[in-house]
């Protein structure tokens, strides 16, 4: 047999193998027991309904719950096995504000004895707790503070000082994170520390495809590249971070809601009453009190129909329909029937 073949073969099952091995996972709320578990998009219940609080899983197969009884948060995995860890209790940035997110390049950030450190999947720590502040981990790196001064930590726990005095230091996103320095102006931070973008801004976003929103003194905001210089001048009253699949972000330019592409075209969609965020190349729109979705052109590919919808997560969304919640796809098809007091965003676990 030719070599080549037997390898394409091997591959190909290989990739098989592999797509089996991914499971989507979603948070569903059970009318019956007014608690969460979790469900798979073929709608068998994976971990019964029985949780007051629970959170996302992330893709290495884990997610936080937390248990009334001992006022304890948990890691279970998709058997709902409690995984064991040193230290047994630990907080996570549970409250107003807070999105919980998972674990990021394997590590979680939790609060111990009031402080703040990393935990790996295994359920030890990875870098001590011993900091006022951090942030997840994005591409690597994470930022941590301690006392007054901020830090940038890899992995390992190395941490590298920030050149820059700070009142504030955000997320990285693609290498780059927002700072706000002691004049109270914004700039951007690169994973050595170093002041990438001068603060010279009001407030910025993140970057998403090379650009990030930016607000200047006078109250308008655009976009920037990573450079600092702007590639969609700023004439807007507000503005969001691009969606990566569509090129487009939300804008206001005076009253009203619009979109722009990445090289700075304008979409106006006249034909809905709301103006949703694009994700995964669709944004929600609104009829009377109905809900779809339309593309990066305004067209509606799944016509007003729902009483309530999220955004698409891994190819799906929660839509509400006669004051129950499921899960459709992006051709708008029911994949979980709508019987749910609540559902949150389908997780791609492998």
């Amino acid at each position: 047999m030719n070599p080549k073949k037997i390898f394409t073969v091997g591959a190909f099952a290989l990739n098989a193998l592999l797509l089996q091995a991914q499971t989507y996972v979603v948070q569903v709320k059970s009318f019956a027991t007014e608690k969460w578990g979790y469900s798979n998009v073929e709608g068998d219940l994976i971990i019964p309904a029985q949780y007051e609080k629970c959170y996302p899983f992330s893709s290495n197969g884990l997610a936080v719950i937390y248990d009334d009884k001992q006022r304890q948060y948990h890691f279970i995995d998709l058997k709902n096995t409690r995984l064991e860890t040193d230290p047994a209790k630990f907080k996570i940035k549970d409250g107003f504000g807070f999105h919980v997110s998972g674990f990021h390049n394997q590590l979680f950030l939790v609060e111990v004895n009031e402080k703040w450190g990393y935990m790996n999947d295994e359920g030890k720590m990875s870098i001590p707790a011993v900091y006022d502040d951090g942030s997840d981990f994005n591409g690597g790196f994470a930022v941590a503070k301690k006392g007054t001064n901020f830090f940038i930590l890899d992995v390992k726990g190395n941490e590298t000082p920030i050149s820059t005095q700070a009142m504030d230091v955000r997320d990285f996103s693609e290498g780059l994170a927002p700072i706000r320095t002691m004049d109270k102006k914004f700039g951007f931070i690169n994973t050595k520390g170093e002041l990438a973008i001068p603060s010279q801004f009001e407030s910025v976003g993140y970057f998403t495809n090379g650009l990030a929103w930016a607000k200047t003194f006078d109250k308008k905001v655009g976009y920037i590249d990573k450079t600092g210089q702007w590639v969609i001048k700023p004439e807007f009253e507000a503005a969001k971070e691009f969606d990566a699949l569509s090129g487009m972000a939300r804008v206001k330019k005076g009253e009203k809601w619009c979109y722009i592409s990445e090289d700075g075209k304008v979409l106006e969609v006249s034909d809905t009453e709301a103006w949703g965020d694009f994700s995964e190349g669709l944004a929600d729109g609104k009829k009377g009190a109905l809900r779809g979705f339309y593309d990066n052109e305004g067209n509606w590919v799944i016509e007003p129909q729902f009483q309530a919808v999220r955004e698409f997560h891994n190819g799906y969304a929660a839509a509400k329909k006669n004051e129950k919640w499921g899960l459709i796809d992006k051709s708008g098809k029911w994949v979980l029937e709508p019987e749910y007091d609540a559902i949150k965003d389908v997780m791609l676990v492998k």
